[in-house]
């Protein structure tokens, strides 16, 4: 017979493999065996997934009671021996020595006091072109030598009590720990996670192993396994303005052009590169800078924050990479990149991100130790999320509800917004490819026809007439110039266009990714709260699970606010500066038409 269950819940799938669930659903079960807290099974509509081994109830048929067995049925015959006399079991009893008492049972020091779980960090391996290969004398094994202040133990996430580092504080998610009970541990104290007698359910873990929000390290930090120490200048600040939550503005704003691209070699000629001069304007020092380094840091910061959109860089090309169009169309989305970079609140002050900007390029060394620092970096993954300070003040507290309603609308936002990007690119290539031939080449024939018609009328040698072969010739003239006018035309106006939705377009593909990590965030939160109300998981544990969610749902919202305000920003500009440059162009077109008219004047 087949094993069956109840649905208890209601359950709505979110990944693929998995299935929804109506309460009081009738499920046929493939096995009865869980796989870490989720069963597979078909449901009454005939889909076959997994589900929650904790929304549904296994219905079990009573068992037919066995007849009673024939006694002594199972011993052949002639086996049977008489049983000895009671006498002999005592005697057996009196001779047989004390058995030796148990080992009173102990736990290993590991096991009293398990380590944190290494961050789930989605690690970023950047793409290694043949354009920009890494060089063995750039990128080579060595590392930096351990700060001061920072354990070099086998634990490096842990610290002494009463240890007086400045600047540092000990954060821990401990799962059994209520982040809103820190009274009852010290500042500074390793929290380690407790023992509760009266819980006996936990939040389940994502079956999907793969999925952004547990690579990002989002499921371990609000299941409470994050631990480690945060600076004070690697807190993250989220303030609450106008529009709702929104990273705390740099104190201390910047800009960074990007100017003369040159082609540098090394290694005697036989490696060529194209190196682009980077002016900070904090510090006014240029360096130099290849793409290579442009994309060593991206992959930085995009493991790094996982709830950040970090802008995408200009695509790489294997082939045409040292012609001109190609190095200025590259420079052009390295300065889009760039101001994106300096106008984000929490990327500019990123250190990765100031090194790249301030070391000296003839420096190898500090290049290179800077470079290792930031790859052993301890603030990504799970403990990422530490270092988010949201507001704590009464009345700042999130309802949940609303924001899943602000996070769908902006879902469909980008949707839209992706799709008329898309569109509109489309359609701005098709007209600039117009331009550049189509329309050239129709103005360039109806000033040949003229230029036909002008040199017909020479054949005619009275004097009246050479004003007239005159003014038709240059009107031929103006024509083939207004056909190169148009050609020229797309690199004023629709090319910066199109260079601005190709960043944007990278900052849509960002998105999914992070809304998913606080879906996934919220969905343990309603978990939480089913346990709760059966009784299942102590109030305060499922609080510190909705406390860190909140922290997720601070920083996401925060990044929704930034991204309508960049956009605002960067639209507003740009349509200004293509109807400026539509402008101009038509008003050359009548300057060239005008010129021809007034030759007919003197006709």
């Amino acid at each position: 017979m087949a094993l069956r269950a109840r649905a208890l819940y209601d359950f709505r799938s979110e990944n693929p493999g998995e299935i929804s669930l109506r309460e009081h659903e009738v499920l046929s079960l493939c096995s009865e065996q869980d796989i870490e807290g989720w069963l597979e099974g078909v449901n009454s509509r005939g889909d076959r997934g997994l589900f929650p081994a904790s929304y549904v109830q296994v219905i079990r048929a009573p068992a037919a009671e066995p007849p009673p067995p024939a006694r002594y049925a199972n011993l052949p015959a002639g086996s049977f021996e008489p049983l000895p006399p009671p006498a002999a079991f005592k005697l057996a009893t009196q001779q047989a020595p004390p058995a030796a008492a148990p080992e009173p049972f102990s736990l290993p020091p590991a096991a009293r006091y398990p380590l944190p779980l290494a961050p789930y960090g989605g690690s970023y391996e950047p793409s290694q072109g043949s354009d920009d290969d890494w060089d063995d004398d750039w990128d080579e094994s060595s590392t930096v030598a351990d700060e001061p202040g920072v354990l070099g133990s086998t634990y490096p996430n842990y610290k002494v009590a009463g240890s007086q580092a400045s600047g540092r504080y000990c954060l821990s998610t401990g799962s059994e720990l209520s982040l809103s009970s820190r009274s009852d541990h010290l500042a500074g104290h390793l929290h380690l996670p407790g023992s509760s007698t009266k819980s006996s359910a936990t939040v389940s873990r994502n079956l999907n192993r793969f999925s952004t929000f547990v690579k990002s390290g989002g499921e371990a930090f609000v299941l409470g396994e994050a631990s480690g120490f945060v600076k004070d200048g690697d807190k993250l600040c989220v303030v609450l303005g106008p529009q709702g939550p929104e990273w705390q503005e740099n104190p201390y704003p910047f800009q960074c052009s990007i100017e003369d691209p040159t082609k540098q070699t090394k290694f005697k000629g036989m490696k060529s590169y194209i190196a682009y001069k980077l002016v900070p304007s904090h510090t006014g020092q240029q360096v130099h800078r290849r793409y290579k380094h442009f994309d060593w840091l991206y992959g930085r910061l995009a493991e790094k924050f996982p709830v950040i959109s970090v802008p995408h860089l200009p695509e790489k090309q294997a082939t045409g990479r040292f012609e001109e169009d190609f190095i200025s169309k590259r420079r052009k989305g390295l300065a889009w990149w760039m101001d994106h970079m300096c106008s984000h609140p929490v990327l500019a002050q990123c250190d990765a991100f100031q090194h790249f900007l301030t070391c000296p390029s003839t420096d190898e060394k500090a290049w290179k130790q800077g470079k290792r620092k930031a790859e052993k970096d301890e603030m990504v993954g799970a403990n990422f999320f530490l270092t988010i300070s949201v507001p704590t003040s009464t009345g700042t507290d999130l309802d949940l509800q609303e924001v899943e309603s602000q996070v769908d609308g902006f879902k469909a936002f980008t949707k839209k917004m992706d799709e008329s990007t898309l569109q509109l690119n489309h359609t701005a290539n098709e007209f600039a490819r117009k331009q550049v031939t189509g329309f050239k080449k129709e103005y360039q024939k109806v000033g040949h026809s003229f230029k036909c018609l002008s040199q017909a009328f020479e054949l005619d040698q009275q004097a009246f007439s050479a004003g007239l072969n005159q003014a038709i010739a240059f009107t031929a003239e103006a024509y083939y110039a207004i056909g190169d006018l148009f050609a020229d035309q797309p690199r004023q106006d629709l090319d910066p266009v199109m260079d601005l939705l190709a960043l944007y377009q990278g900052h849509l593909a960002n998105f999914p990714d992070i809304i998913h990590v606080q879906k996934g965030a919220l969905t343990k939160v309603k978990e939480s709260k089913r346990h709760v109300e059966e009784g299942k998981m102590e109030l305060q544990k499922a609080e510190g699970i909705q406390e860190r969610c909140n922290i997720i749902s601070f920083a996401t919202l925060a990044e929704i606010n930034h991204f309508h305000k960049i956009r605002v920003r960067d639209f507003k500009s740009q349509m200004q500066h293509f109807l400026q440059q539509q402008i101009l162009f038509f008003q050359k077109v009548t300057q060239k038409l005008e010129e021809a008219l007034y030759k007919y004047d003197s006709v």
